[in-house]
């Protein structure tokens, strides 16, 4: 097994990574825009009942528009 001193120093001698895995990002970011779905109900139930600010619904929200625009940019890079 190799020092580390000479992984860092002779990168080249370092086995070949993995290729990398096929994946649907739609489908990814679709289930990921859920999630915030869901996070966002739930924080708003919160909200509302007064156990929480309004920070979390800001929090969800960021989180959807931010998975909506990956998932723009992923329909566009196919």
């Amino acid at each position: 097994m190799p020092s580390l001193v000479r992984l860092l120093t002779r990168p080249e001698t370092r086995r070949p990574g993995p290729p990398p895995l096929a994946v649907d990002l739609p489908k990814v970011l679709l289930a990921g825009i859920a999630v915030w779905v869901v996070a966002l109900v739930v924080t708003v139930v919160l909200v509302l009942t007064g156990v929480q600010d309004w920070t979390a619904v800001a929090v969800c929200g960021a989180g959807l528009v931010l998975g909506g625009l990956g998932l723009l940019w992923a329909r566009r890079h196919r």
